[in-house]
């Protein structure tokens, strides 16, 4: 069999015409700031997916800590594991919604490699001292584009870089969709998917550290999301599914053509 025609490409694109007509498809995609010959074995988001997690910012994402600043023991969520999750949890909705696995994924991988150490302390210690404020998701995006392989970039296709660049959530409730049009609905995913992953590892993290025990948990947070780690992501996951499919489907090209964009988001009960 031929491989080096594209003819393996062409097939893994063919297979993206099957998922929803809301999804974002690699043929499709706004492109790259510099424009590449195409992989012969990969979609061009399988190759962003790769171009990140062989990069030197993904890898010191092990070294960085996500609440606490410098925890003893190794069983505490650092940025490469929460990264790690983020994908999962995105690429299991993504899945069930019918949409573009390989683009969250992507963006899942690379959206948090912009973070300083000490956990969001670090954060807020840089935002103070520098002239121009600093924001994670802003230093991720630049890590792609200019600072990786010695300044020249990883140069990411729009639909990724657009996806790191507003992952983060906005203020208010986090847990409510945000429709954005210049951001996919795999996008909306991955920023709904990191706040369901570490609002549950930060509660795990919690128990660890002794700061809280499972007793002090609301009972009705125990109730509606579980008594479980399992339990929460697992209710939270299904949520979100049950709740975005209209974003998916018919609905939702209805609802473009009023001007409305489709939202991924949790039902009320769960966001509050």
């Amino acid at each position: 069999m031929p491989v080096k025609d594209g003819s393996i490409r062409r097939r893994l694109e063919a297979r993206e015409e099957t998922l929803s007509p809301h999804a974002a498809r690699s043929a499709g995609s706004r492109g790259r700031a510099v424009p590449e010959e195409p992989s012969h074995l990969r979609t061009d988001y399988q190759r962003d997916r790769d171009r990140i997690i062989y990069c030197k910012a993904f890898r010191r994402l092990k070294h960085k800590t996500q609440v606490f600043i410098a925890p003893l023991g190794d069983h505490y969520a650092s940025r490469l594991s929460h990264t790690l999750e983020v994908s999962q949890i995105a690429r299991t909705i993504t899945r069930a919604l019918n949409l573009n696995e390989d683009l969250a994924e992507a963006i899942a991988m690379g959206h948090d490699m912009g973070h300083t150490p000490f956990g969001h302390i670090g954060e807020d210690e840089l935002n103070s001292i520098h002239p121009s404020g600093f924001k994670h998701s802003l230093q991720s995006l630049r890590i792609v584009d200019q600072i990786e392989k010695d300044g020249r970039g990883l140069n990411l296709t729009w639909e990724v870089r657009r996806g790191i660049l507003l992952h983060s959530k906005p203020r208010g409730n986090f847990l409510a969709g945000t429709a954005d049009e210049d951001l996919t609905l795999e996008g909306q995913v991955v920023r709904i998917s990191d706040a369901v992953a570490y609002l549950n590892h930060d509660l795990l993290d919690a128990f660890r550290a002794g700061v809280l025990e499972e007793g002090d948990l609301p009972r009705n947070l125990v109730s509606e999301l579980g008594g479980s780690h399992s339990q929460r992501i697992d209710n939270m996951v299904s949520d979100i599914v049950s709740s975005s499919w209209p974003a998916c489907g018919s609905k939702a090209g209805e609802d473009r053509a009023r001007g409305e964009a489709p939202t991924i988001s949790m039902s009320e009960g769960f966001q509050g």
